[in-house]
């Protein structure tokens, strides 16, 4: 049964609250004359001459018109408008086009997209969303920025309004025209990949990714990329009279804003990404930025990779997948992004449901596809022209028993080959199981490593410490010997020179402070020697003065 295409359905009256305008005020979006208008009590979106409709979140992450040709390219070769894109799938495009600017160098780069990204279908195999119905992924294989996409982008369909579209005289600048029920019809252009010839030429730009990833003490993330044009206050994907690499800060004619405060810039990251309070916002990037002050180095490489523009005409990838063709990928549900509940849109859908469970696709636009004859359109094969009744034959028991025995060996060559097919699924799904179980038993192992790094480090840290604070030890010990030792050496002067004697130690230990401590004992028994004959003397003198001390009744 085919998924309920919601359609129409999902719009309702738009919700912006005096908060969104504000913050598009601050961020300069809608600071010019008539550059967004919201509606009103409308619940379907009936667009003014000369706007579009777009979203609250599409804006902050990046989004101007006129749209970036790098954008209309995506738009017209994927065959989407821009309400079939996510709010994280749009961040993904502006990170893209900043990272080719600001950090690569070049324009944005249509075989280094292919080799990076993919599209996916947004919905489940009951429900096809129309809003948000495509989502951008990054492919499994490839080396990419940990973006950090938050895991719900809380009611962002009910965010719609109206941006002008300026035109510049220049048509692939321009948005689509508006059709909300336009349905969305899987195209081999989103799983196109970069060919061999695309994947030689954009090598550099990938080991160049590859550096800027992992260079130590420079590593550049997502965030960091996030926060720069934000910072910037450039709208990635906004046609622009210059690319970032020739910005030129508070003076640059692409400015919508001046600088955003600091609290205001790291509200807006954390919004848009899935960074707490506690995490820290990136002030700067690790990696400076290719700009007006910072020039491409010389003899860089120039290179230039755009998707189709429809003005070049009808191209190959536009072609449209059936979605019963085998080949269709399963739908996909983006957690990025708040949504109904299935259950409520079939709901809704209901009476819908199974009339497009059993219609073909709507028919393609004479505009830019080849119109198919009824044969392909329907799916039917061409019906077999009238054969006259033949006189029916004898009975043959020989053919009978022919045919019989060729049906046998048929059915059993059947059988052979449906147990083939069982066992190989049998052992797909084997390998399947162990390939899950490896990759659960390596995230297990790559997480017991960074716990295990983490407390390598915390031991290095305390192992720091420790050293720190016994070489502190170390000194004030040092000193406090050093004072003791000076006292001695003083006290032992003092004796010298009082009695005009000096010893040499018969066994000396080598060490200053022992060694002081031991001439001072010897001068200290040398004055108690000298007192106790001095008092001896005195006493035979004067012994009227020094009375005799009994000792155990004994007069001494």
């Amino acid at each position: 049964m085919a998924a309920v295409d919601l359609g129409t359905a999902e719009w309702e009256r738009s919700k912006i609250t005096n908060q969104d305008i504000n913050l598009l005020k601050k961020l300069g979006i809608s600071k010019k004359p008539k550059a967004v208008c919201f509606p009103s009590e409308e619940s379907y979106p009936t667009p003014p001459m000369g706007y579009r409709v777009s979203f609250v979140d599409h804006l902050i992450r990046g989004l101007s018109a006129p749209i970036h040709p790098f954008l209309r390219g995506l738009l017209f070769v994927y065959g989407l408008q821009l309400h079939h894109l996510t709010p994280n799938s749009i961040l993904h495009i502006s990170i893209f086009i900043t990272l080719c600017e600001a950090f690569l160098g070049v324009q944005p780069n249509w075989a280094l997209w292919k080799r990076i990204f993919f599209c996916r279908r947004n919905g489940s195999p009951n429900v096809a969303y129309n809003i948000g119905g495509v989502v951008i992924s990054i492919r499994p294989t490839v080396n990419y920025f940990d973006v950090k996409l938050p895991d719900s982008v809380q009611g962002w369909r009910k965010k719609w309004l109206y941006i002008q579209e300026e035109n510049h005289g220049c048509a692939e600048d321009n948005i689509p025209p508006f059709d909300g029920a336009e349905k969305i019809l899987r195209r081999r252009s989103w799983d196109a990949e970069a060919t061999e010839e695309e994947k030689t030429s954009t090598e550099a730009l990938m080991t160049r990714i590859h550096e800027l990833q992992n260079t130590r003490g420079k590593e550049l993330s997502g965030i960091q990329i996030t926060a720069y044009f934000l910072r910037a206050r450039v709208q990635p994907l906004q046609a622009r009279k210059n690319p970032l690499w020739n910005y030129a800060g508070d003076e640059d004619t692409d400015r919508l804003s001046t600088n955003l405060e600091v609290k205001d810039l790291e509200k807006l990251v954390r919004r848009i990404s899935s960074l707490n309070k506690k995490d820290p916002v990136p002030s700067s990037c690790r990696v400076k930025p290719y700009s007006a002050t910072n020039a491409l180095p010389k003899n860089h490489p120039n290179l230039v990779s755009l998707p189709p523009l429809p003005e070049g005409g009808e191209v190959e990838e536009r072609a449209v997948i059936s979605d019963d063709n085998q080949d269709a990928p399963s739908f996909v549900n983006e957690p990025a992004d708040s949504r109904k509940s299935a259950g409520s849109y079939e709901k809704e859908a209901a009476s819908e449901a199974t009339a497009s469970a059993q219609s073909p696709p709507p028919a393609v636009s004479p505009k830019n596809k080849r119109k198919r004859n009824d044969v392909e359109d329907s799916g039917t094969s061409k019906p077999e022209e009238a054969v006259p009744s033949r006189q029916k034959a004898a009975y043959d028991p020989y053919l009978e028993t022919l045919i019989s025995s060729k049906t046998e060996e048929k059915l059993a060559e059947v059988n052979e080959r449906a147990n083939t097919l069982a066992q190989k699924l049998e052992q797909s799904e084997e390998a399947r199981k162990k390939a899950e179980s490896d990759a659960v038993q390596a995230r297990r192992e790559a997480d017991k490593a960074k716990t295990d790094a983490a407390g390598v480090e915390d031991l290095r840290k305390r192992l720091h410490d420790a050293e720190t604070s016994l070489s502190e030890h170390i000194t004030a010990q040092s000193a406090r010997e050093e004072a003791i030792l000076k006292r001695l050496r003083s006290q032992n002067r003092r004796f010298v020179s009082k009695t005009s004697q000096e010893f040499e130690l018969e066994d000396p230990d080598n060490d200053p402070l022992l060694d002081a401590v031991s001439f001072l004992e010897f001068h200290g028994t040398e004055a108690r020697e000298g007192i106790d004959q001095a008092k001896a003397g005195l006493s035979r003198l004067f012994p009227y003065f020094f009375p005799k001390k009994e000792v155990m009744g004994f007069v001494a």
